[in-house]
């Protein structure tokens, strides 16, 4: 599993570092061909804006399995004193999560992803299937389950073993 991890960690950062490059080149052309050339680029904007979804869903996925996500942890923070019931929060904050990148984001997403493919939604600038753009929810919802199941096996460990 922890190889799995590694792979994951490498590849993800890899993938929203080349993206979010690409999204800055987009952001900088179009800038450039509006004011300077007076000729705005419509490729770009759309572009931009699908390159900024994936970015934001590949992020969170990543930042996720970096344990650096956004978090209230107040609560955390007055049980660190106490180590079972810290990992019990933290196991319970885990299974949450778990069923939001479960039922949310791979199984809506998904249903989202298989309908928007089925109906031939295409975008107006590129033409490109948005089945395709909304690929990212479900996808990051799998990248996200992969990391809170390995979670939640540290936090049985943990619980099952206090060091």
């Amino acid at each position: 599993m922890n190889k799995l991890i590694t792979i994951m960690n490498k590849v993800l950062s890899l993938f929203c570092i080349s993206l979010s490059s690409v999204l800055v080149a987009c952001v900088v052309w179009q800038v450039f061909s509006r004011y300077v050339l007076n000729i705005p680029s419509t490729m770009t904007d759309e572009v931009a804006r699908f390159l900024f979804i994936w970015v934001g869903l590949m992020g969170a996925a990543y930042t996720l399995g970096q344990k650096r996500h956004l978090a209230i942890d107040l609560l955390a923070m007055k049980m660190e004193h106490d180590k079972a019931k810290h990992e019990k929060l933290r196991l319970v904050i885990n299974a949450i999560s778990m069923v939001f990148a479960s039922v949310i984001l791979t199984y809506g997403g998904g249903k989202l992803m298989l309908k928007t493919l089925a109906t031939g939604q295409v975008s107006p600038a590129l033409g490109i299937e948005m089945g395709f753009i909304y690929a990212a929810i479900p996808l990051s919802g799998v990248f996200m389950m992969i990391y809170l199941i390995k979670d939640i096996m540290d936090n049985l460990s943990n619980l099952k073993n206090p060091a």
